[in-house]
């Protein structure tokens, strides 16, 4: 069940609001916890007992690693909870890659297991790892209730791909919260299937191309494309899950900030997938040393990091490619190329920055053996087609206004000008930012509604993650 489906925004989402907000306060929990086992369950029937376990096992290791708090068994809850956590997402994530590693480099047959993989796994062995962890650090005290450390696991709004959680979240619930949650909900609804479907559909064909049609520019224009429709694609699903989240009474933290603005590629992913990048930073990059070991030190755990990056981002040699890709240009920014950005004009930072990012989504987006190579010699014009052909000519000029609309839209501009309505004192400014505030959501949601109502083509890019 996706958000952007008939089923979830005329059938769970209004049945669900409608218990939600009808029971007492103290009934509230519950009817989050079984709505998000509903919500789970129905397109994970057998996995909702593995999510089930993760979260019995990390609030029973929560208990005990208070209640024993600084012996040495402390310790070894904690290592209990993350060794039984990490075995979980690599055995149903990564099981039959490494065994088809194995056939393939010492010409066994050994069977694949074949295991879907649980949807929503890696965010939610996560999110309980950073709960334990942050107990055992001091960071925040076990959950004695069981039900309220579940609503925290399964909470369906950003139980499937994020953002991902510290367990300190606050919670406030008011008619302000409400709207605002109503708004950035149709804001991401629109993202996800009024651009980031529709360029997905420009992908699609882009790259189910031979690569001898394959011009310099149709490569550019069909990365630029799953460019956007990744960014779309998350970043709309995080708006939705926030919005969810604020309408519930719970405050997620932002998960995007314009990134493809950004001057370098840390700024980049200071902006991309932030409670991702934040998760890695805190427990992984900062308890290897980070940057106070020197930098020899520094640069391996960078290298670490981003070598689990990759990977947990799908098994596969390309995510592992993916994420080295980024680990390269990381550790040359710390080196030298950092303090180059800083002295060169801007405009020079954001091409470069953009330039390596389009290059990633090549590792990103295509799995098969030969086709990453292929696509890079089309984007450079090594594969003999040249600059442009006929083709490209012609979905360059069939896309173009949905490109232009893709463009505006990843640009703060319109956050800019709302706010300068907003703040402005005079009369036709505060009268345009008032209509609009009521007409745009509405026209937004018209529209996203007709889409997925008239549409087939509506998948959602990180539920393989």
């Amino acid at each position: 069940m996706v958000f952007s489906s008939v089923l979830f925004l005329f059938r769970f989402l209004p049945i669900f609001m409608i218990c939600y907000f009808l029971v007492p306060r103290n009934m509230k929990n519950l009817v989050l916890f079984l709505g998000s086992l509903v919500f789970y369950a129905w397109g994970e029937p057998v996995y909702i007992f593995l999510m089930l376990f993760s979260t019995i096992s990390d609030f029973v290791w929560g208990r005990l690693i208070e209640d024993y708090r600084g012996k040495d068994c402390s310790r070894i809850f904690l290592l209990c909870s993350v060794v039984i956590n990490l075995f979980i997402l690599g055995f149903f994530k990564y099981a039959d890659f490494l065994l088809q590693t194995v056939n393939t480099v010492f010409g066994t047959s050994i069977p694949l297991l074949g295991l879907p993989l649980p949807i929503g796994i890696s965010f939610y062995t996560f999110q309980t790892m950073s709960y334990v962890i942050d107990v055992y650090r001091g960071d925040a005290k076990a959950q004695r209730n069981i039900l309220q450390f579940g609503v925290y696991v399964t909470m369906f709004p950003q139980l499937i791909a994020g953002p991902i959680l510290k367990y300190h979240q606050k919670r406030r619930s008011d008619l302000d919260a409400i709207s605002y949650g109503a708004k950035r909900f149709v804001t991401g609804l629109a993202k996800k299937v009024l651009l980031a479907n529709n360029l997905g559909l420009l992908w699609t064909q882009i790259s189910s191309l031979k690569n001898d049609q394959m011009s310099v520019l149709m490569a550019w224009i069909g990365i630029v494309a799953y460019a956007f429709q990744i960014y779309f694609d998350f970043s709309g699903y995080s708006d939705m899950a926030i919005g969810l989240g604020a309408i519930l009474g719970f405050h997620f933290p932002e998960n995007f900030n314009y990134p493809y603005i950004a001057t370098s590629v840390t700024d980049f992913w200071h902006r991309w997938h932030i409670s991702l990048s934040t998760w890695f930073k805190e427990y992984v990059y900062i308890p290897l040393g980070g940057n106070r070991n020197g930098l020899a030190r520094q640069i391996l755990n960078i290298l670490i990091v981003w070598t689990l990056t990759g990977i947990w981002h799908g098994a596969g040699w390309n995510f592992l490619f993916w994420g080295l890709w980024f680990a390269l240009f990381l550790i040359l920014e710390k080196l030298f190329l950092g303090e180059l950005l800083k002295n060169a004009p801007v405009v020079f930072g954001r091409v470069y920055t953009l330039t390596v990012v389009l290059i990633s989504w090549v590792f990103f987006a295509l799995e098969k053996p030969g086709e990453i190579p292929a696509y890079l010699q089309a984007m450079f014009g090594l594969n003999g087609v040249g600059l442009m052909n006929t083709q490209a000519m012609f979905l360059g000029n069939e896309y173009l206004v949905l490109l232009i609309i893709a463009l505006v839209a990843c640009l703060p501009v319109g956050s800019l000008l709302i706010h300068r309505l907003k703040s402005s004192k005079t009369g036709p400014a505060m009268a345009l930012y008032r209509v609009g505030e009521k007409v745009i959501p509405a026209a937004l949601l018209i529209l996203s509604v007709a889409y997925i109502v008239d549409a087939s083509y509506n998948p959602f890019l990180y539920f393989r993650f």
